[in-house]
């Protein structure tokens, strides 16, 4: 095969008998100019002009095609999500198709670009099942450091959590959520790096002993598999610690509301004595007193129903061992 070093405006690199194509921010035209070099499916193509397929490998009798998911951070945001990737690879070519915010990506294949035959022979070899695994190698180390960043929150949110001052709900499900995007990510793609390894390394890897690349792609399979472990782990502690800021949260509440409610209990004695001088019953002390004892009668029944109100709560509060509790 013939290695230009465009195609149409294409960037392409070639090392040996290895050519790598590499499209960020696929157009339809741009896949056209493909679909006229390379003998790839019409369908395929149009799975990646779309940002959320499913991980998948569809595999035909002169090449494979590959959509895989990774993680993306964002600098201007907390939370990171997570880009497509698409593999056209063949007998002596990789063609990798990104919306162009897969950073290790990107440097990878300017290094290639850049540098001289010796660093092009270490990236990319001299087969495209070669290439694969620097291409993997690099995203999943990239993976593995957003998730050294996840656990890193993790541990500043543990000591946040038992500090009433600090309000960290938000915090808490911001992080959740970058955990199980996360998840959903690292799951297909251990299920899509197991076949590859078992069923197609071997048939891209010519040139170069199928048992080495078998090693290689099992390191990075086990690098997912520890990537996987570790997120189920954050998973579990996120989740506990979500329970223990509710909890504290609640109980935060209830001291609050037992405030306000011994608050407002101690102001109803005023309010009944306030009460009692809008009746029209004598009292004592009042404009018009009474002149004989039976017409304190009615103030007389008035108290003894409050009262027995009163001891009545009391002995309810105590049985249900309000009182006894708020006391320790």
């Amino acid at each position: 095969m013939d290695f230009p070093k465009y195609i149409n405006g294409l960037e392409t690199i070639h090392n040996r008998n290895l050519l790598w194509v590499s499209l960020e921010k696929p157009t339809r035209e741009k896949l056209e100019v493909i679909s006229k070099k390379f003998p790839v499916h019409e369908l395929n193509l149009e799975d990646c002009l779309s940002k959320n397929q499913l991980p998948k490998i569809d595999r035909y009798d002169d090449h494979i095609f590959v959509i895989l998911q990774f993680p993306t951070s964002n600098k201007e945001q907390k939370s990171s999500g997570f880009s497509q990737l698409s593999f056209f690879i063949g007998k002596d070519y990789l063609i990798s198709i990104s919306q162009g915010d897969l950073i290790p990506l990107t440097v990878l294949f300017r290094k290639c670009k850049q540098g001289n035959s010796q660093v092009r022979d270490n990236l990319m070899g001299g087969s495209p099942g070669y290439l694969l695994h620097s291409i993997l190698d690099n995203l999943v180390d990239n993976m593995l450091h957003i998730l050294m960043k996840i656990i890193g929150k993790l541990d500043e949110i543990e000591d946040e959590v038992f500090d009433d001052k600090v309000a960290n709900a938000r915090d808490l499900s911001i992080l959740r959520r970058e955990i199980t995007t996360l998840r959903r990510i690292v799951l297909p793609l251990k299920r899509i790096m197991l076949e590859i390894t078992s069923r197609d390394v071997k048939r891209f890897s010519e040139g170069v002993e199928g048992e080495d690349l078998i090693d290689y792609f099992d390191d990075i399979n086990d690098h997912i598999s520890k990537v996987l472990e570790a997120l189920d782990e954050s998973k579990e502690t996120i989740e506990i610690y979500k329970d223990t800021d509710n909890m504290l949260n609640s109980e935060k509440t209830n001291k609050i509301l037992s405030f306000l409610t011994i608050l407002f209990t101690l102001s109803i004695p005023i309010t009944v004595a306030g009460t009692f001088y809008g009746m029209n019953i004598v009292i004592p002390g009042s404009i018009n007193p009474g002149e004989k004892i039976i017409d304190y009668i009615p103030l007389t029944v008035v108290c003894s129903i409050s009262a027995l109100g009163a001891f009545v709560m009391i002995y309810y509060f105590k049985k249900l061992g309000w009182i006894s509790s708020y006391s320790r």
